[in-house]
């Protein structure tokens, strides 16, 4: 099966160890990483959400712009805008960017950071808004006549957009989450399931669990699977590992310093996680250090569980080999972000992602082959 590679489209160059150089919102940057990303040979990128961010819907569209091949994948949380509203958003943004878009759903896992823009349902409350929302985009990107919706969390009469995806016969939706809640809530919706980088043998109970969800909901095919890592690559293990310890040293430097802002300071979330995603990494940190080919797990215990942290370290070599690990369980979205934005989607686009493609198209034309065989053995 086709691999992909999905980077990060940060509107700025800050991350969990530098302190960004300009605005929140950096137009030359912006475009900058994408160009970048779009060159060494990614697939998509990410414009993730946060409360006090900028919006990533109009950042998307002035990436997408100005780019000719490079796919979006956009995150939306459903408490922020009107599902029709946002139906038409998604819309416009994919006959913009000419059919490139997918939509990435976030329920909201952490109750602070969803009340920081009025949201103050439950988390099961979420979920089960979040399918009704979803529900709601994918008809009004299909109908043409105007209908009448009357939910549990959302109520119009009479509506019917005048614009519509590119992508027939609509654009495609992407789900994360780690707990039953999230694999329920995503199953029936999703072409995309996107989990956050664990050891291979919990990765393969999480694809699992989704195929069942898939299954449960009466579907009969199930959503592509994507796993996002932050790689730490060097042209050797020694360098590679290095870099790893610097890179840990730097995370915990500006959290102790008060440089990242997660929570309000002494908050209980600020201890304590509450979405399961996060739970599971720090349980998975506290377990131990380093897992399988390459998988290390103290960048996420530093940055207390928060998103995508787990790392890959070692030479392009070592860390391509790796996720060819997870393509083996049935993982073929591979989601990476370095910690320098820019230069970690250069040397992963030039040094990881030829070697990765190279040995999938082999693993695939061999896999033909011993179909091809099959077949001919059965029929004489």
């Amino acid at each position: 099966m086709p691999v992909e590679f999905l980077g990060i489209a940060a509107t700025n160059d800050g991350s969990e160890t530098t302190a960004r150089s300009g605005a929140a919102f950096d137009k030359q940057y912006t475009l900058r990483l994408g160009r970048a990303h779009e060159e060494h040979g990614w697939d998509r990128v990410l414009f993730a959400y946060g409360s006090g961010s900028p919006d990533p819907a109009p950042a998307a569209a002035y990436l997408a712009s100005h780019l000719d091949t490079l796919q979006i994948l956009l995150a939306h949380r459903p408490n922020v805008s009107y599902p029709t509203f946002a139906a038409k958003t998604f819309a416009t943004l994919d006959r913009i960017s000419e059919g490139r878009l997918t939509v990435h759903f976030i329920t909201g896992g952490d109750d602070h950071e969803q009340r920081r823009e009025g949201d103050a349902l439950t988390k099961d409350e979420r979920y089960a808004r979040t399918r009704e929302y979803i529900g709601i985009v994918k008809k009004i990107w299909t109908t043409h006549e105007p209908f009448d919706h009357e939910g549990e969390h959302y109520l119009f009469h009479d509506f019917v957009s005048d614009v519509f995806p590119v992508q027939q016969p609509r654009p495609n939706v992407s789900f994360g989450g780690s707990s039953p809640a999230a694999y329920a809530a995503g199953g029936p919706e999703a072409a995309i399931s996107g989990l956050w980088g664990e050891p291979l043998a919990k990765t393969a109970e999480q694809i699992e669990a989704v195929k069942a969800a898939a299954k449960a909901a009466g579907r009969t095919d199930v959503p592509r699977i994507q796993v996002a890592f932050r790689p730490i690559i060097a042209p050797t293990e020694e360098l590679a590992w290095e870099k790893a310890h610097r890179t840990v040293g730097a995370i915990r430097e500006r959290r102790t310093s008060g440089l990242v802002r997660h929570h309000r300071p002494g908050s209980p979330e600020a201890a304590t996680p509450q979405n399961t995603g996060s739970q599971r990494l720090i349980a998975i940190a506290e377990a131990g250090e380093r897992y399988d080919r390459a998988l290390w797990t103290p960048t996420a215990a530093a940055t207390g569980g928060a998103g995508n942290s787990n790392a890959l370290v070692g030479t392009p070599e070592t860390v391509a080999q790796a996720l060819l690990d997870y393509y083996d369980l049935g993982v073929d979205i591979l989601s990476a972000r370095g910690y320098d934005l820019l230069d970690d989607a250069i040397d992963f686009g030039r040094y990881v992602i030829p070697l990765v493609r190279e040995e999938v198209a082999k693993r695939d034309a061999e896999r033909a082959e011993r179909g091809t065989r099959t077949l001919t053995a059965v029929n004489g």
